[in-house]
């Protein structure tokens, strides 16, 4: 993982000064090659086990694991900017830079063996999801989604850093094993800072994962920002959060599970239970994938919430699902907006006749999203169901597993639209226009590469688990 950090520092660096030159046609194209030599490099760590940084960060398999998943995902929402390589003046080599510099935010937040570090990749990848959230600077909606996720993300940093203070003095470390070894060494005595200070933390990362009750930024940002953005902020933030999350707890504070357990059950129901009923009073699909969002960390909250010897391998199986299903229904809503101007429900009427592939790709992300058999959605459910039955969590399983049923009711709005909705339907568009939605959407090759990987690894996974499963 080391390698793989210098390079993409370096990759984006260089991006900064290709910026310069007079053609941009070719920037896409060397900012996926960026990415896969970093990715080879990550894949050329596993089995190996080591530290670096004067021991502030590591790599084992499941941060190899882990960066794979934030890198691959990367490498999949890149060609779908080409509207922004396109665009006249777009700063497309700036764009590239900050995406790149914000995973290697993520990547540390993944291999972090020191607090400090993960305060350091933790804001690396805010600070430019405040800059990408508000690059439209032709749309208020942009600026005002960036200035909320500013002074909200900042509150939550300032938060954060308090409960890492805190943490400090109880133990007397910034280090996992440090405060790991205080923790065990102390298991009777443990001073009243440490709980207090991990209360911070916790709220602090919960924040960036968009779990309730921290997550009202969410759907105006979300809504807001770029298309491009929102779906790199949706899947990559939320990886590299949730695995931040679960080595934290359980490398250092499993001696204490009794106490922050009751805060992880609390806010899984609470975010269950806002974000999927939320999500059915929305008229806008994109601002529905924003509360789809706050209710997948519900889902996988269940997983850190019933910590166990399963609980790795079914967060990891979760995210690389639900980061597939998410980037093929934005990649559709990419273009559904661009050529026919509206993000609502009404927008996706008739696509099912006037382009079957788009169609069948986002019917396939959604079943995933809601959680049906043969697909990778319905399987990382089905694992933290398990685990959380194993656990004893049985009133947690039959909360998800309600939600899970309203999550259908939602999801299947759009299919209704595509399939079941004529194309020649006079429809209103969110900004108040009425449109007769018969125009084909045409699919440039890039996103139909995208689609048809993003499609066949959400049916492959749901059929054959196993590959990723058993990585460990």
């Amino acid at each position: 993982m080391f390698s793989s950090l210098i390079l993409l520092s370096v990759f984006g660096i260089l991006n900064l000064f290709l910026g310069f030159l007079k053609s941009r046609s070719w920037l896409l194209p060397v900012t996926i090659l960026f990415l896969l030599t970093a990715l080879g490099a990550v894949v050329l760590d596993w089995n190996k086990s080591f530290y670096f940084l004067n021991y502030m960060m590591s790599t084992d398999n499941v941060s190899v694991a882990f960066t794979s998943i934030i890198i691959l995902s990367t490498v999949l929402i890149i060609p779908l900017s080409r509207a922004y390589v396109r665009t006249e003046g777009a700063p497309v080599a700036e764009y590239y830079a900050i995406l790149l510099f914000s995973v290697v935010g993520a990547i540390m937040m993944v291999g972090f063996e020191n607090l400090l570090m993960l305060f350091i990749g933790l804001e690396t990848l805010s600070i430019a999801m405040y800059v990408l959230a508000g690059s439209d600077k032709r749309n208020p909606r942009s600026h005002e989604a960036a200035l909320k996720y500013l002074l909200m993300g900042s509150f939550a940093t300032g938060i954060l850093l308090f409960g890492v203070a805190l943490l400090y003095g109880a133990t007397g470390s910034f280090g996992l094993g440090g405060i790991k070894a205080y923790v065990v060494s102390n298991a009777g005595n443990i001073s009243p800072l440490l709980y207090l200070g991990l209360s911070f933390v916790l709220v602090g990362i919960l924040f960036k994962l968009s779990v309730a009750p921290f997550h009202f930024w969410t759907p105006d940002v979300y809504d807001g920002a770029p298309t491009l953005f929102t779906a790199f902020m949706s899947t990559i933030v939320k990886t590299a959060g949730f695995a931040a999350l679960f080595k934290i707890l359980s490398v250092s504070f499993t001696g204490v599970y009794n106490f922050w357990w009751v805060m992880m059950a609390a806010a899984t129901v609470l975010t269950l239970f806002i974000g999927n009923i939320t999500a059915v009073y929305q008229s806008s699909f994109k601002r529905m994938l924003a509360y789809s969002s706050i209710s997948h960390a519900g889902y996988l909250l269940i997983a850190i919430t019933t910590l166990g010897p399963a609980s790795r391998e079914s967060i990891l199986f979760y995210s690389l699902a639900y980061s597939l299903a998410t980037i093929t229904s934005f990649a559709v809503l990419m273009l559904v907006n661009e050529q026919r101007g509206g993000e609502g429900y009404t927008s996706f009427n008739g696509l099912g006749k006037q382009n079957p592939f788009l169609a069948f790709t986002l019917t396939v992300a959604m079943c995933s999203l809601a959680g049906i058999p043969l697909t990778a959605g319905f399987l990382g459910k089905l694992f933290i169901f398990l685990n959380a039955l194993e656990k004893g969590f049985v009133w947690l399983l039959v909360v998800a597993v309600l939600m899970s049923a309203v999550g259908i009711y939602y999801y299947f709005r759009v299919v209704i639209a595509m399939y079941m909705k004529g194309s020649s339907e006079e429809v209103m568009l969110s900004d108040g226009k009425d449109v007769l939605t018969t125009d084909k959407i045409v699919v440039p090759g890039s996103f139909q590469v995208v689609l048809a990987i993003t499609t066949a690894l959400t049916i492959l996974l749901g059929i054959f688990p196993n590959f990723v499963m058993n990585l460990f």
